[in-house]
């Protein structure tokens, strides 16, 4: 199988446009990343991750994000390749960059290649404890939100479990952290901005009810949910509920690597 085979049309947006705009694309599309072009021409991938950093920058002069472009916030993190890559190939080049494959040819992008493609063209065997992270990195609800957008920006990590009590109350990603930067952009005024920023927490912007699966459940179904919700990642349980690990779409592109 080639890369053609399973590459999707991306989503696109000018490095001109705001990233206000972006973000009200993403949410529109329910994609977690958009391709950057201008004058017809690649410019890179904006993602989640790019919005979360950008927006929480003191940089800015606290501007709103109907005033910072996209360009501030693009990412290089992405490999080219040729239609006719092998998928095995590219698997290995995602799992190594930790980016997405753009498919193109003679400077033309046909397309892309993210997790959400691949996971849709391999079938898995197993159960989630065989593939799961069982170190996840968790957070608490009284944390602060600025603390848990540098450890994602620090350790490179999506998606943190939030804990309290010992038990799992929510979930906090940086989609979470990108749209609660935007709102308290909008919202606070500058000159307030670093004072407030600090009464900011977790409990505050965390998603509650969180979906979960458990040990003895099959990587498959882990898949179909993932697929099917455009859910990131899963916090994995035991049979008394306990957090015990995470499986994340990067956590099988790994498997499928290996």
């Amino acid at each position: 199988m080639q890369v053609k085979d399973i590459m999707a049309q991306p989503t696109s947006i000018d490095k001109a446009d705001t990233i206000s705009h972006a973000l009200d694309v993403m949410e529109k599309k329910g994609t977690r990343r958009l391709l950057v072009t201008h004058d017809n021409e690649l410019v890179g991938v904006l993602t989640m991750r790019g919005l979360s950093k950008e927006l929480g920058t003191r940089k800015k002069g606290a501007k709103p994000a109907s005033s910072l472009h996209v360009a501030t916030a693009v990412s290089d993190n992405y490999v080219k390749v040729l239609p006719d890559m092998d998928v095995s190939d590219a698997v290995v080049l995602m799992d190594k960059r930790g980016g997405v494959i753009i498919v193109s040819d003679n400077e033309n992008v046909l397309g892309w290649v993210t997790p959400a493609e691949l996971l849709e063209n391999v079938i898995f065997d197993g159960y989630a404890a065989e593939v799961m992270n069982s170190n996840p990195v968790v957070v608490h609800s009284a944390d602060r939100v600025s603390h848990v957008r540098h450890q994602m920006l620090d350790e490179n990590i999506g998606r943190f479990p939030v804990i309290e009590d010992g038990k799992l109350v929510g979930i906090i990603t940086e989609r979470d952290i990108a749209k609660s930067m935007r709102a308290f952009r909008d919202v606070v005024e500058g000159s307030k901005q670093d004072s407030r920023i600090k009464n900011l927490i977790v409990e505050d912007i965390m998603t509650r009810g969180v979906k979960t699966v458990q040990t003895n459940t099959p990587v498959s179904e882990v898949k179909k949910t993932m697929l099917e919700e455009n859910i990131g990642g899963l916090p994995v349980v035991n049979l008394e509920g306990d957090l015990v690990g995470i499986i994340t779409r990067r956590t099988l592109v790994n498997t499928i690597a290996k």
